[in-house]
């Protein structure tokens, strides 16, 4: 028998929308997915979006949500702010902003912001995922790889300091509306990761970072001269990519040794090997999985006092 929902948890991203009914013990029993993410939410509304969904669900009336994403963001829902690191993990909930309009209670959680002119970086909706990943003793790296990957440092509980790379973005354009789509093709498949292609591009831009841009010509001089053949080519330019990410993070981080890997699917596999490569340990934690995780903590300690942790 299925246990009664006594909370929604909603991953509002830019493009995707996803909910999850949860139980007391936070585990699902129905969930929906849409295409209905914040670029495309404005017309009919947030709030109307999420009622669909729940009604779908067959929700109870009240049945309070948890959201995070970019509904919170300034084009979103409602601007949800942001935490400013150094910040502890278990202050993402009592930061939640309230959703305006909404026929039940609904929060949002906040982002996080690292003002230092020096480097200054933002964040959300992976805020929840490390609530979710259990980081709360000791030190530790974590890597959240994605459209714009995010490399975050946490000790004991608290994101002491965090680095973005447009690495998925970077794919994206290159091999869309760079001269390289010449070379990759029109859809662009970057294959396994333990193709000899990426892992050549791999170990290259791992040793030598700082020759990026002209790595990624040769893949178009390659592929005119017949030593990139187009199979080889989407897969080397993502092993350059990905290897000067994770350069960069090894060079930011020097004592990291040991990273917490938080992803899902195809992307987990391909991090994964790549950090190998590179020397490091992987502890894997799915991303689905933290982000219900993360939410489900932040709606217990708002709304369901008698849950079980």
């Amino acid at each position: 028998m299925t246990s009664p929902a006594v909370l929604a948890a909603v991953d509002w991203g830019t493009s995707n929308l996803r909910v999850w009914l949860l139980d007391e013990a936070g585990n699902v029993v129905g969930e929906r997915k849409s295409g209905e993410g914040m670029s495309s939410a404005g017309g009919k509304g947030f709030a109307v979006i999420l009622e669909e969904h729940l009604a779908a669900l067959a929700a109870p009336e009240g049945l309070p949500a948890i959201v995070c994403g970019m509904a919170g963001a300034r084009q979103g829902w409602v601007e949800a702010g942001y935490l400013d690191v150094p910040a502890r993990i278990a202050d993402f909930a009592q930061a939640a902003t309230e959703a305006p309009g909404a026929r039940r209670p609904v929060r949002i959680l906040p982002g996080l912001a690292q003002r230092g002119a020096e480097h200054p970086d933002v964040m959300r909706g992976e805020e929840t995922q490390l609530a979710g990943a259990q980081l709360a003793d000791g030190a530790h790296f974590v890597c959240m790889p994605g459209t714009h990957s995010k490399w975050v440092a946490v000790e004991d509980g608290v994101v002491t300091g965090f680095r973005t790379a447009m690495t998925g973005e970077l794919f994206n354009l290159l091999a869309s509306h760079s001269i390289l789509r010449h070379s990759l093709g029109e859809t662009p498949d970057a294959g396994a990761p333990k193709a000899p292609a990426f892992q050549t591009a791999l170990q290259q831009a791992l040793a030598n970072p700082e020759r990026l841009t002209s790595a990624l010509f040769a893949i178009r001089a390659g592929g005119l001269l017949g030593n990139v053949p187009p199979e080889d080519a989407a897969a080397t330019l993502s092993g350059l990519l990905i290897g000067a990410e994770i350069a960069g993070a090894k060079s930011a981080a020097p004592a990291m040794h040991v990273v917490t890997l938080v992803a899902s699917g195809g992307m987990a596999k391909r991090y994964a090997a790549a950090l190998g490569t590179a020397g490091l340990l992987v502890n894997l934690v799915d991303a689905d999985a933290a982000v219900r995780k993360g939410l489900f903590e932040a709606g217990r300690r708002l709304f369901l006092s008698g849950a079980t942790p």
